[in-house]
């Protein structure tokens, strides 16, 4: 099976050569998808050095509008059978990918999503963001009858034509809530493996906000009434 990595960036010069060697690395049949958010840093000119890959699509948005935004543009031309997300911060290692997509291989599962909370180690994050993270978890599995542990991991892992009938609003960091809950009331069982999580701060260019959490906290209570 083909895997659509789609990568969402914006200033991440520091980080996107590294992240996308180590997403060639991994022994998958691909196709990288990056989607830049209008970057002001020199990331644009990196990609552009990039995009000479014969596994590599670059789209450059005109403007920012969020990481949502940037994943439904690349949603919309993946070609891969199974599509995953991957941001370019080097939080989340790649090596993840086989126990990610094994489940959808073998036929487990439709949708799996990588946690950061299933390891024997608690994640190394702030408290506000440990937090937001157990305030959403405690919040979907209430409304929603499942036992998820990280509803807001970038680890979403899905066949792509579950995807063709679900209209995702979102266009900022509640596109994962929204995108969770969506697949929830579609019928469709979600599965966690554990992954490796490496955080960085706000000094290393972290970008999710303290607003993103209670956008993401509207989006489930709000999809619990609507389709």
């Amino acid at each position: 099976m083909k895997l659509s990595v789609i990568i969402p960036v914006y200033n991440e010069r520091r980080t996107i050569d590294i992240l996308l060697e180590k997403v060639r690395n991994v022994d998958i049949e691909k196709e990288i998808i990056v989607v830049d958010g209008n970057s002001i840093d020199g990331t644009k000119a990196l990609l552009k050095m990039q995009e000479r890959k014969p596994d590599t699509i670059v789209i450059y948005q005109g403007k920012r509008n969020g990481r949502g935004s940037a994943l439904k543009e690349g949603l919309k031309i993946a070609s891969g059978d199974i599509v995953i997300f991957q941001d370019a911060d080097l939080e989340l290692d790649p090596n993840d990918y086989p126990s990610l997509i094994n489940p959808i291989i073998s036929g487990e599962a439709m949708v799996v999503f990588g946690s950061r909370f299933k390891n024997k180690t608690k994640p190394k994050m702030g408290f506000l963001q440990y937090l937001g993270n157990k305030i959403i978890n405690f919040g979907v599995n209430m409304f929603y009858g499942t036992n998820l542990t990280d509803v807001e991991t970038c680890y979403q892992v899905f066949r792509r034509e579950i995807i063709k009938d679900i209209t995702i609003r979102n266009n900022d960091f509640a596109f994962t809530v929204e995108l969770t809950v969506k697949l929830i009331k579609k019928g469709y069982r979600i599965i966690e493996t554990p992954i490796m999580y490496y955080p960085r701060g706000r000094a290393d260019g972290k970008k999710i906000y303290w607003m993103d959490g209670f956008l993401s906290l509207w989006t489930l209570i709000k999809y619990k009434f609507l389709d």
